[in-house]
């Protein structure tokens, strides 16, 4: 099995932040927190729980958001948006942001293996492979595995990106990421970031990443609509940028831009 890189004891990732987003993960999202190697922030997006899971995740540390609005890419732009928040109220910019699922599907202590080719200046977005890496058996239903193929079979014949899977469990450099201007609200968001990410040129790296079980039921391969509403939302994704010709220009670094003239004024 793959071993996560070994750090130095204590070594906190100052220049890292977590985002989580969770809906009624009370019994997961404990395991998931005391996974996680420390980091300077870890943002949990309570998206509509009616269980303990904003508590759990208050009690872990985290700092907490609530958003009313269901949907995954919903409750990442919340997290997203309470990070640039952060930033232009003088706090220092992370260099990186990870997501990861609150249902401990994913790693968390192969952190460092995601972050490490950004923070080393090797590459922009890292994406953590659950195709090329070791699945528990269950893990991904067939119908989860043959849509991730298909997905990116099309993001490699329309965008010419090579990928293997549209795993949540991610990397990418903050200011990459505030520049792709990232707008799905639901099932498109992890396609609508790899198709970006692949038409504004960034640096990408998939890693091999181990992927077990989920505690409790799966809301999207889980039930038969949640898979139809999923892969529909995604091929749409892939069809809607495959239609436009040309690139928007990217947008500015608001976040960033606002931290370096606060930085700058505190070195006057």
């Amino acid at each position: 099995m793959i071993q996560p890189l070994e750090t130095p004891l204590g070594d906190v990732l100052q220049d890292v932040s977590v985002v989580i987003p969770a809906l009624n993960e009370e019994s997961s999202l404990p395991l998931v927190l005391c996974d996680l190697p420390a980091v300077g922030r870890v943002i949990v997006v309570n998206n509509g729980s009616t269980d303990r899971t904003a508590a759990v995740a208050a009690e872990a540390g985290a700092t907490v958001i609530d958003e009313p609005q269901r949907g995954y890419g919903q409750a990442c732009l919340t997290g997203l948006a309470k990070i640039r928040q952060l930033v232009s109220q003088g706090e220092r910019p992370p260099r990186v942001v990870v997501f990861v699922d609150a249902d401990y599907s994913d790693h968390p202590e192969f952190l460092h293996d995601l972050v490490a080719p950004i923070r080393n200046g090797q590459a922009d977005f890292v994406l953590g492979s659950r195709l090329l890496g070791l699945r528990e058996p269950g893990a991904m239903p067939p119908q989860s595995v043959y849509g991730n193929r298909l997905a990116c079979l099309l993001m490699g014949c329309l965008f010419r990106a090579r990928y293997t899977d549209l795993g949540p469990f991610r990397a990418i450099d903050y200011r990459a990421l505030c520049r792709l201007g990232m707008t799905d609200t639901n099932f498109g968001w992890t396609v609508e970031m790899q198709v970006k990410a692949a038409r504004a040129g960034l640096r990408t790296v998939e890693l091999p990443v181990p992927y077990r079980r989920r505690v409790g039921t799966s809301k999207i391969s889980g039930t038969v609509t949640g898979t139809i509403k999923a892969g529909t939302k995604i091929l749409y994704t892939i069809a809607k940028y495959a239609l436009r010709t040309s690139q928007p220009p990217l947008p500015p670094l608001a976040g960033a831009l606002a931290a370096k003239k606060t930085l700058a004024k505190k070195t006057l």
